[in-house]
């Protein structure tokens, strides 16, 4: 399914997500010089970009939405030179001195990787959804998108992450349904108006999708909105709810977790696997605050400057 491109750019450190971790690790990585790859799905994916009010991030006076928080950290990161790209990661290598990321986009080339993808995954399944993955139910419209050409879709989801990938199937689709689970839209104001306004989607607010029906395939989805229980003919589902579970669901158990499935690092954030180091939210180990989340992102992009230079020979302790 996934095709490695002997063109790929190379990067010195690749970083799975942009929120205060991920952002943070960046801004340290790029300031020392290493060339830095972001990869993530957009301002308003994750815990921080969905904030509404923050007032205690020490030296941003508030009140500034989470949104707002993260693009100040990403254009302060961008600055120094690193580089950030909207996508998805679907997939990961990371045995070798070369590590690869597939994306929606393509694939991706480091030296070393931080894991910063935070805790918005999601532990149960809507009905049919598993049974039907593959089969109409997907997780990536820039993958799958043009196999629902003159169809119509479904979309549930309320962030960045959901608008864009709804805008990016009507590129394709004959109607784009779009269920948001919550009254208003968490995404940024010009993705709001633009999936509003756009001719070939359909937008139901308070809607709770309930059920993907199909026997073979996708046929439809079943939903409440606004008290009320509808069922409308689909023949795909994209599916961007969120959570509260560690989002590693495409690392494919490369790397040992908790029960809870948490990744388990070393004192340096190292993972098992040498280059691959991890922090932030992903890692469960602290408070959900935003300044410790970037904290521990400035202690990784350090223990990974130190890696890639050779000074300090990381081994993993997390067995100890």
């Amino acid at each position: 399914m996934f095709q490695f491109s002997p063109g790929a750019k190379r990067y010195e450190v690749l970083i799975i997500g942009g929120g205060p971790a991920g952002a943070t690790a960046a801004l340290y990585t790029a300031r020392a010089g290493l060339s830095t790859l972001v990869i993530d799905k957009g301002l308003t994916a994750g815990a921080l970009g969905t904030t509404s009010r923050i007032v205690n991030y020490p030296g941003v006076p508030g009140p500034i939405s989470g949104a707002e928080l993260v693009r100040l950290m990403r254009d302060q990161a961008a600055s120094f030179g690193a580089e950030f790209v909207n996508d998805k990661a679907l997939r990961a290598e990371l045995t070798g001195e070369e590590k690869k990321v597939w994306g929606g986009q393509g694939v991706y080339l480091g030296q070393a990787v931080i894991i910063a993808t935070g805790a918005m995954g999601r532990a149960r399944f809507v009905p049919g959804e598993e049974r039907l993955l593959g089969r109409g139910v997907s997780y990536c419209a820039t993958c799958d998108g043009a196999f629902f050409r003159g169809r119509q879709v479904a979309v549930a989801g309320n962030n960045d992450e959901a608008v864009e990938e709804a805008l990016t199937l009507t590129r394709f689709a004959s109607r784009v349904h779009f269920l948001s689970p919550t009254p208003e839209l968490h995404a940024s104001p010009h993705l709001a108006e633009e999936l509003h306004s756009h001719a070939l989607v359909s937008f139901y607010p308070a809607a709770r999708l309930q059920e993907v029906i199909g026997a073979e395939t996708v046929e439809a989805v079943r939903f409440t909105s606004a008290g009320q229980e509808q069922v409308i003919p689909v023949e795909g589902v994209f599916i961007y709810l969120q959570g509260n579970m560690p989002v590693t669901d495409f690392l494919d158990g490369q790397l040992p977790t908790s029960e809870g499935g948490c990744l388990l690092v070393d004192s340096n954030f190292q993972t098992a696997i040498p280059g691959v180091f991890a922090a932030g939210d992903v890692l469960c180990k602290h408070l959900k605050q935003a300044v410790i989340a970037a904290a521990e992102g400035a202690q990784v992009a350090m223990a990974v400057d130190r890696y890639l230079h050779g000074r300090e020979k990381l081994r993993p302790d997390w067995s100890k």
